[in-house]
């Protein structure tokens, strides 16, 4: 939010750098987490 537009504005790379690898992991891990639960809720899913 703010920490990142300040960052932006005042071409702080380090914490801009930090704040987009922090997204990634984020939706990687939202997305392994989404596919466990597939499998958990929806038993026909099977994964090989």
């Amino acid at each position: 939010g703010l920490l990142t537009m300040t960052a932006i504005m005042t071409r702080d790379y380090p914490t801009i750098m930090a704040v987009s690898l922090l997204s990634a992991v984020i939706v990687l891990v939202s997305n392994l987490v989404t596919d466990i639960l597939y499998a958990v809720v929806d038993p026909t899913i099977q994964y090989r």
